[in-house]
């Protein structure tokens, strides 16, 4: 169905080569930055007060590229981002791995986070994918499936989507979220800044509730619980629904 819609994943979605080492991080937003084990202790407690205690999902991450995105790359938000998904991952997930696709005009690239490779990981991957474009989310969230449904995985999904603007390509991001309601996945999209006005219609689509959004206007002034508490605080129904719906066991 997925390769109907869009045919073969683009040659950009291949997974970019590991970032050599490098000798100093970028710097980090002025708040104080949690480590992956504090990070994986303040999800698990806002999974808890969810109810979501010993549920199991695959984390994935996916990251805006787009031009007006660069300075939290630059700040080190984006990298402290991925530290955070991290600590989810490893509340959330059997492996404790994060896949991260970046995304903007198309799918730039694609990495992977684990404890002890971390440090930096998102910062030099993206200094290695070359110009920011535009914002299209549809070629990156098929990426995702793609990736989702090659793995074999029976956990459902749990997509944290990251983005500061509307997407060009809206038919085809609204076409492709409606016909992933078929499979036992959530997209939880972040909205940065303002001009997030599509997600709230995203949020709105008719039929099983696949999506949540949680809007950011400033990222350097939230807490990580209210991060972990503002994207996991659909999941729930999601899941009962799914359940409901026979997409989930």
């Amino acid at each position: 169905m997925f390769k109907n819609l869009f045919g073969s994943p683009s040659s950009a979605s291949q997974p970019v080569p590991a970032p050599a080492p490098a000798s100093a991080a970028a710097p980090g937003p002025a708040r104080h930055r949690a480590s992956v084990v504090d990070l994986t202790k303040k999800a698990a407690f806002s999974l808890s007060k969810n109810g979501l205690d010993g549920q199991r999902a695959a984390v994935y991450l996916v990251l805006d590229r787009s031009g007006s995105m660069r300075n939290f790359y630059q700040d080190g938000t984006m990298q402290y981002l991925g530290e955070q998904a991290l600590g989810l991952s490893r509340a959330l997930d059997d492996d404790g791995r994060v896949p991260v696709v970046f995304f903007s005009t198309d799918v730039d690239g694609m990495t992977e986070l684990e404890l002890g490779r971390h440090t930096g990981r998102i910062d030099r991957t993206h200094a290695q994918l070359g110009p920011m474009g535009r914002t299209n989310y549809a070629r990156a969230i098929y990426a995702v499936i793609d990736h989702y449904q090659a793995s074999a995985a029976t956990d459902p999904a749990f997509v944290l989507f990251q983005t500061d603007g509307d997407p060009d390509d809206r038919a085809a991001t609204t076409q492709l979220l409606t016909a992933a309601k078929n499979l036992p996945m959530f997209w939880s999209f972040v909205g940065f800044g303002p001009n997030v006005s599509f997600l709230r219609t995203v949020d709105l689509l008719p039929g099983i509730d696949n999506t949540g959004f949680f809007h950011v206007p400033d990222p350097r002034g939230l807490s990580d619980s209210a991060l972990y508490d503002g994207i996991t605080a659909q999941f729930g129904p999601y899941l009962s629904a799914a359940r409901t719906a026979g997409i989930l066991r």
